[in-house]
C-alpha cells in the first residue's frame, strides 16, 4: 500500500516550480557559433574599442593588452613552440573570430560580465583584431563581416568527431 501511494504520488512530479516562457530562455541563450549564427544585432569599430579598452579594459589588461594576471597577451604572438597556455594567443590560436566576440560578451569585463552593450562588445573585437593586425584600422565588425574574418589558426585544429558536425 506504501508502495502504490509513492508511486501515484510520483506520477504526477514533485509539482515544483513553473514551466519557462521560451521569452526567458532566449535571454539566456547568447550562443554565437563560429559561422557567425547567433551574432546579435549591432557593430563597432577599432577607434570604438580603443576608447572602451582604455576605460573598461586596461585595468587587467594594460595598454599593450599584457595580462596583468598572466594570461597570454590579447596582441601579437609569435609561432606556438609549445603547448604551455601563455604561448596561445588570439592572433596565434584562436581559430574564429566569432569567439572572440563570444567570449567577451559572456565574460567580460572579468568584475562585470554581460555589463557591455552589443555595440561596445563589437568595438572591442574589432580593436582587438586590428591591433593583431587581421583586419583594417577602419573595419568594422558586425553580423555580417565578423564570421568573414579568417584568423591564421582556423585550420590548425582535427575536428575529432567530424561525422557529428
Amino acid at each position: 500500500m506504501v508502495a502504490l501511494s509513492i508511486s501515484i504520488a510520483f506520477a504526477d512530479g514533485p509539482n515544483l516550480g513553473t514551466p519557462i516562457d521560451p521569452a526567458d530562455v532566449a535571454a539566456w541563450d547568447i550562443g554565437v557559433m563560429t559561422d557567425g549564427s547567433g551574432l546579435p544585432a549591432g557593430s563597432g569599430t577599432s577607434a570604438q574599442g580603443e576608447r572602451i579598452y582604455a576605460e573598461k579594459c586596461v585595468a587587467c589588461h594594460d595598454k599593450d593588452g599584457k595580462n596583468k594576471f598572466g594570461f597570454s597577451p590579447l596582441f601579437g604572438g609569435g609561432k606556438i613552440t609549445d603547448i604551455s597556455a601563455g604561448m596561445k594567443t588570439i592572433a596565434n590560436f584562436w581559430p574564429y573570430s566569432t569567439t572572440l566576440f563570444d567570449f567577451i560578451r559572456r565574460g567580460m569585463p572579468w568584475r562585470q560580465p554581460r555589463s557591455l552593450t552589443d555595440d561596445e562588445v563589437y568595438a572591442l573585437t574589432a580593436f582587438i583584431l586590428a591591433k593583431n593586425k587581421l583586419i583594417g584600422e577602419t573595419d568594422t565588425m558586425n553580423p555580417e563581416t565578423l564570421p568573414k574574418v579568417r584568423m591564421p589558426n582556423r585550420g590548425g585544429f582535427i575536428i575529432r568527431f567530424p561525422d557529428r558536425i
